[in-house]
């Protein structure tokens, strides 16, 4: 069976392909369009690091007794970005294997409790950023909005390549 025959079957495992290859890629290009938009609306203070960059220089540490360079952190922060950004992606590709049609306000759903489950919760829990209480409103709302347009490009993506996947 070729694989093309094994994606255009309407089966379960083939649904189950399409929605997590579909909302594997939605979330790659959702993680490049949000990460474009942090680049022009500030979503942190200029001295502060990100959670991300936090993660991989205390890894990088562990593994070569050295930190992250700043000249890599860039470069070390989309290491983080893109597989949690196709991981979320391909989770909601999978939520989504029954629901055909473009849906933007279920992107708009997913960016939002994605912020909500990581800058507002659980990355302030585990100590990689400050608390909301902590961080100005306007830097919420940006990173709030770079998260939104992260889950619509998503959403639109995974339409996209689901649709030609199934024809």
């Amino acid at each position: 069976m070729s694989v093309t025959n094994f994606l255009q079957k309407d089966s379960y495992m083939s649904n189950t392909s399409r929605s997590l290859l579909s909302g594997f890629v939605g979330g790659l290009a959702g993680s490049a369009v949000k990460s474009l938009i942090e680049q022009f609306l500030p979503v942190r203070k200029i001295e502060q690091r990100s959670a991300q960059i936090k993660i991989v220089d205390e890894l990088s540490t562990k593994i070569t007794g050295t930190p992250v360079s700043i000249q890599n952190e860039a470069l070390a922060e989309q290491l983080v970005n893109i597989p949690i950004g196709g991981s979320l992606g391909a989770a909601y590709g999978y939520g989504k294997k029954d629901r055909n049609g473009l849906r933007p306000m279920d992107g708009v759903i997913f960016g939002a409790t994605t912020w909500a489950s990581t800058h507002e919760t659980s990355l302030p829990i585990l100590g990689l950023e400050p608390k909301p209480t902590d961080i100005p409103i306007r830097m919420q709302m940006n990173e709030l909005f770079a998260h939104v347009a992260f889950g619509i490009t998503t959403e639109l993506v995974r339409h996209y390549l689901e649709k030609q996947l199934r024809e």
